[in-house]
């Protein structure tokens, strides 16, 4: 389901118009016209630098998104500089909602950092009250049972933990536990963690959310594996602006079908 219908850029200041973020061409080219979400996956590419994660970041700010990192929207530093750009994004919805998350792939160490140790904090309580000799054993019952009702929650949404397993298994395992019906998932460039089978799995689950759970994704992406997601439309971010464009005609994608097809012929040239 497509829930966010379209996205345009309001009239920035005049003293802000030629800074940063209002200055990045990709996000200069949202005045005056409008970003149209018209398929369940809307997938951002360009050049490092090009404003695919100021524009998903403004946009998640904007949206109030709930966050996969060590702090929520409102109060991540991180995102203190597109805050004016998310002031003046117009968001026009069919459904609004903000279930879903916003998910930066250099926030996840973070993030499940932060569970493990939220999850030892109420398994240390538990312990606690256990050894209080003061208490009687239905006091303990009583006492322990909101601690263990969050352990046994967080341990059948993340199983050993986080921690415990390659960052790609953590990282696919965090996206299952986390997803919920009609929700809006916001993440930029998600590969980075993931091996080529790992990012064939995710895009598996984005297929899945869209068919079953009314998922609507949008995702700033490198990986020619996650821009063939069905039912997506791809635009193309550059100093030219911001323009749709069609799989096969991107830069990342030829330039690694060609790579492939004959490696030593870029290897020789290094």
């Amino acid at each position: 389901m497509i829930h966010l219908r379209s996205i345009t850029l309001r009239t920035p200041p005049a003293e802000r118009a030629a800074r940063f973020p209002f200055a990045v061409p990709a996000i200069a080219a949202l005045l005056g016209t409008r970003l149209d979400l018209t398929t369940p996956v809307t997938l951002l590419v360009g050049e490092n630098g090009s404003g695919k994660s100021t524009l998903l970041e403004a946009l998640a700010v904007a949206i109030g998104s709930i966050t996969v990192g060590t702090e929520d929207v409102g109060r991540d530093p991180s995102l203190d500089a597109v805050r004016p750009l998310a002031d003046h994004l117009k968001l026009i919805w069919n459904q609004k909602t903000k279930r879903g998350f916003f998910l930066r792939a250099e926030d996840f160490f973070g993030y499940a950092q932060r569970m493990q140790r939220t999850l030892q904090e109420y398994q240390a309580e538990v312990r606690r009250i256990q050894a209080d000799e003061g208490l009687t054993r239905t006091q303990k019952g009583l006492a322990q049972l909101p601690y263990g009702r969050e352990v046994a929650a967080m341990q059948q949404r993340y199983g050993a933990g986080l921690d415990t397993i390659s960052h790609g298994e953590s990282f696919l395992r965090l996206f299952q536990a986390r997803f919920v019906p009609h929700g809006v998932y916001i993440l930029d460039e998600p590969e980075a963690p993931l091996s080529p089978m790992r990012q064939l799995a995710l895009l598996a689950l984005i297929k899945q959310g869209v068919a079953e759970q009314d998922a609507q994704f949008i995702i700033a992406t490198h990986s020619p594996i996650l821009l063939a997601a069905p039912q997506s439309t791809i635009y193309t971010l550059s100093a030219n602006g911001l323009a749709p464009i069609a799989y096969d005609e991107i830069e990342h994608v030829r330039f690694t079908r060609d790579f492939l097809n004959n490696p030593a012929s870029y290897v020789r040239h290094l």
